[in-house]
């Protein structure tokens, strides 16, 4: 199948990434704030800039939903 299709690059929602962080990966500073956990999640954008460090994956999502963004799972 060699149907070309135009895909519309010109979303109104920008698909985000949720990721699982483990507190040793990240800065003494940033482990220094968090509490009662090993793991936190990172919203990253399609570039991977970190948008934002949250405690738990249902609120990373609702985090992207809020301010208009689609979030997906990376592993």
């Amino acid at each position: 199948m060699n149907t070309p299709y135009k895909f519309d690059n010109d979303t109104t929602h920008p698909i985000v990434y949720v990721r699982e962080v483990a507190l040793k990966d990240l800065p003494d500073d940033v482990r220094a704030q968090v509490t009662g956990t090993e793991k936190i999640y990172a919203v990253h954008d399609a570039e991977g800039e970190r948008l934002a460090l949250v405690k738990d994956r249902k609120l990373a999502f609702a985090l992207a939903r809020q301010n208009d963004m689609t979030p997906v799972t990376v592993h």
